[in-house]
């Protein structure tokens, strides 16, 4: 059978990345190879993101750049999914005339079929049906001849309860259901065995894991058990909704060797008001004591959140709390978001809407705030040994090579031309920067060597 080119782009977050991957997998028995050169695609599909306006504007500016393509190649075959697929569905197609396939969060599963429908000449196609997608049917193995990577992500749940004011998870991707733990040790396991040597699992809320549908065990008992899988170095894991961390997750941080000292704990805003209606089911007070246990069990623990500026209503005054809870909680990074409405969510019909010049101004202030906090936590580091898993040749030059610490910081540094993807290497930080570090390895080091044998360091 004639090998067939496909081409993926990914709009949004780790889950999308995720998603692309698995349509990369149920794909390649159909005779798709991946491709990163566009014009000689046979299949092109776009990923979306809802989430905000912005993303869900670069996915139909892309799609509209491809209408030129499709007239040089009317056998092309243009597919949109992901959350924007969702939501739209049907309205798509008056928009993208190009268009072949819209397929919804839940059609990954039927991805195949769905292609082997438009290439008999059934198009357009639209599968926006929800929870009839198991997610235990996605693949868990690879097939697909794959390069050298250090680092995957894993989704262990899909959808959201929590339905926050602003949000349209809820909407375009369901309600909370988990992947049987025995599917995710499996994944995690070929993963391994392919060379990969830190997981982070995804959710929209992964501290629920198992606690409505699915699962077989609760999200401690889960780490608990990708921690015992041998050859795996690293655990990291995202979203994690404060209202839902609980104490087991907690001690997990003092217990689980390689659960990494890193939280991305999102908080949205400073304010106890906009958090009311926000509906995020939780105080700053409340924020605060979470924040103060994990590093009670683990005090170099790296915390990371989530800020929307100019929210509905928000006031001078619940700006500066946020500015105040910033500062008191120091976090090691944030991303900070201007609000915008959705068409789905709620917030999208609250009076009192915050201008654009004053959300520009706040996120300016922000920025500005969280960008000297951590170049100072980064300059703190110069002159410490850190340990490094390596992900790749460095971006910025053909000399360095690029990883990140357990705390998620990344570092670009200088090594022998021994180093390969997926060791851990000891890197002396020599320069910190806003959002990097740089370092080197020394070749006489005698503890990188260890290093390379697969011994897991924490600092």
């Amino acid at each position: 059978m004639k090998l067939k080119h496909l081409y993926i782009h990914t709009f949004g977050c780790q889950m999308n990345h995720y998603d692309s991957g698995q349509m990369a997998r149920l794909l390649y028995p159909m005779n798709y190879v991946l491709t990163d050169k566009i014009g000689e695609a046979d299949l092109i599909i776009l990923n979306t993101c809802s989430i905000r306006k912005k993303a869900e504007q670069k996915a139909f500016s892309f799609l509209g750049r491809l209408s030129g393509l499709k007239k040089q190649k009317p056998d092309l075959i243009i597919a949109v999914g992901g959350c924007v697929a969702q939501q739209e569905g049907k309205r798509f197609l008056e928009r993208v005339h190009s268009l072949d396939l819209v397929f919804g969060t839940d059609a990954v599963v039927r991805l195949p079929q769905l292609i082997k429908r438009v290439a008999r000449g059934e198009r357009p196609i639209v599968d926006v049906d929800t929870n009839t997608g198991d997610i235990d049917e996605l693949p868990v193995t690879c097939s697909i001849p794959l390069s050298t990577r250090a680092t995957a992500f894993v989704t262990i749940m899909k959808g959201c309860n929590n339905h926050c004011t602003y949000c349209v998870v809820p909407y375009v991707r369901g309600s909370e259901v988990s992947r049987h733990h025995q599917s995710i040790i499996k994944e995690v396991r070929s993963l391994v065995d392919e060379g990969v040597r830190e997981v982070t699992l995804l959710g929209q809320n992964v501290n629920s894991y198992g606690v409505k549908k699915g699962g077989g065990c609760d999200f401690p008992e889960l780490l608990r058990r990708v921690n015992d899988i041998e050859g795996l170095m690293r655990i990291r894991f995202t979203t994690s909704h404060p209202r839902d961390v609980s104490e087991g997750l907690i001690r997990s941080f003092g217990t689980l060797k390689k659960l990494v000292p890193h939280v991305h704990l999102p908080i949205q805003s400073g304010s106890n008001r906009v958090l009311k209606r926000m509906n995020r089911g939780y105080t700053r007070e409340f924020y605060l004591e979470k924040v103060e246990r994990l590093r009670e069990i683990r005090p170099d623990i790296a915390i990371t959140s989530d800020i929307i500026v100019g929210f509905p209503g928000e006031k001078d005054v619940d700006f500066m709390e946020t500015l105040d809870l910033i500062r008191t909680v120091g976090f090691d990074g944030l991303f900070i978001f201007k609000y915008s409405d959705r068409r789905l969510a709620p917030a999208s019909k609250f009076p009192d809407k915050v201008s654009e010049e004053v959300k520009q101004e706040r996120l300016s202030e922000l920025l500005e705030l969280q960008s000297s906090i951590t170049l100072e936590k980064n300059r703190a580091l110069v002159g410490t040994v850190q340990p490094v898993l390596v992900e790749g040749p460095s971006k910025r030059s053909e000399m360095e090579w690029t990883g990140r610490t357990p705390c998620n910081r990344v570092v670009n540094f200088t090594a022998p031309t021994d180093v390969t993807v997926g060791q851990l290497v000891l890197v002396e930080i020599e320069r910190a920067f806003s959002h990097s570090l740089k370092g080197r390895v020394g070749k006489n080091n005698s503890v990188w060597r260890h290093a390379r044998e697969g011994v897991s360091y924490v600092v």
